[in-house]
C-alpha cells in the first residue's frame, strides 16, 4: 500500500526532475529496493523534500532579482554599475541560472554587465572601468558555502575597486549564509534551509528518533562515505535540473558494486542505467 501511495505522489510532485524521470514506475522500483518494513518511513522522507520545479525556479529567481534591482535603484545604483558573475564550470548551476536570468530578466537590455568568474581579466577590466558598483553572484542553491568561498576569494583578488557583493539564490543553507555573511556578502534568497528543517538532522522533529536512526542506517548501508551527503549535511532541497550532493544516499543512490538506484541521481551519477522519458528503467 505505501509503495503505491508514495509512487503516485512522487510521480505527480517531481515529474519534471530532469537527470532521471520520476514516474510511478521509477518510484515503485526505487521503493522495491527497500525492505517492506522500511517503505513507509522512506516514503515519508519524500514529504520533507523541498522541491523546486523549473517554473518555480525561474519565477523565484526573476522575482528576487527584480526586488534587488529596485532596491539598488532606490539607493542610487544604476544598472550599468551592476556586474552579474557566474562561477565554477560552464555547465554548472551558476552558469545556467545566470543564463536564465539574462534571458528572462533582460539584463543586457537594461545595461547590466555579465561576466564569467573564471575570466578574471575580463572581470578586472569591467570593475576597473566602473570604479565602483555592485557584484551579484547567481546560483540555485548554496550548501555549506565552502565551494563558493574558494571561487569568490580567487575572483576578488582581481577586483581592486569598491564593490558591494550580493548572492542571489533561491535556496541557501544556514551554514552557507553564515559563511557568506562573514565575508560581507549580502544574501538575497527565497528560503533559508535550516538544520531543524532537515528530517535526518537531530534537531528536526519530522521523524521520531527511532525512524530517523533507521533511515540513517539505510543510508549508511547504501553509501558509507556519503550516507548523509557531503559533510553529513543531509539537505532536503532538490531542483528540477539536479540534486545537491548533500542529500541523503537513499535519495541519491550510488554506483557501487552493489548499486542502489536513487530517485534523484545527480547528472554526474549517470549513465548507470538506460532511461527513457516514458519512465522505462533497465
Amino acid at each position: 500500500m505505501w509503495r503505491i501511495f508514495y509512487s503516485l505522489k512522487a510521480a505527480l510532485r517531481f515529474r519534471d526532475y530532469d537527470p532521471l524521470p520520476v514516474t510511478f514506475l521509477s518510484t515503485h522500483k526505487w521503493m522495491g529496493q527497500l525492505e517492506r518494513r522500511d517503505r513507509r518511513i522512506v516514503g515519508k522522507l519524500l514529504d520533507n523534500v523541498v522541491y523546486f520545479s523549473e517554473g518555480e525556479t525561474k519565477s523565484i529567481l526573476i522575482s528576487l532579482n527584480e526586488r534587488l534591482l529596485q532596491r539598488l535603484a532606490d539607493e542610487g545604483v544604476p544598472a550599468k554599475k551592476i556586474v552579474y558573475v557566474s562561477f565554477d564550470d560552464t555547465a554548472s548551476s551558476s552558469h545556467m541560472m545566470l543564463g536564465m536570468l539574462r534571458d528572462k530578466g533582460a539584463l543586457q537590455q537594461r545595461g547590466c554587465n555579465l561576466c564569467d568568474g573564471r575570466d578574471v581579466r575580463g572581470l578586472q577590466g569591467i570593475t576597473d572601468r566602473l570604479e565602483e558598483g555592485v557584484i551579484v553572484y547567481v546560483d540555485d542553491f548554496i550548501g555549506s558555502g565552502r565551494q563558493f568561498k574558494l571561487a569568490r576569494d580567487f575572483i576578488m583578488q582581481y577586483v581592486f575597486t569598491n564593490f558591494a557583493e550580493f548572492m542571489l539564490v533561491p535556496s541557501i543553507c544556514e551554514e552557507g549564509r553564515a559563511e557568506l555573511e562573514a565575508r560581507g556578502i549580502e544574501v538575497v534568497a527565497h528560503s533559508i534551509h535550516r538544520k531543524s528543517d532537515r528530517a535526518l538532522q537531530p534537531s528536526c522533529t519530522f521523524f521520531s528518533p527511532q525512524d530517523r536512526n533507521r533511515i540513517i542506517k539505510i543510508c549508511e548501508g547504501i553509501d558509507s562515505k556519503m550516507a548523509l551527503g557531503i559533510e553529513d549535511m543531509a539537505t532536503m532541497v532538490v531542483f528540477y535540473r539536479n540534486a545537491p550532493n548533500q542529500i541523503p544516499a537513499v535519495l541519491r543512490g550510488n554506483k557501487n558494486l552493489k548499486p542502489f538506484r536513487g530517485l534523484f541521481p545527480r547528472t554526474t551519477d549517470l549513465p548507470f542505467t538506460k532511461v527513457t522519458r516514458k519512465g522505462r528503467v533497465g
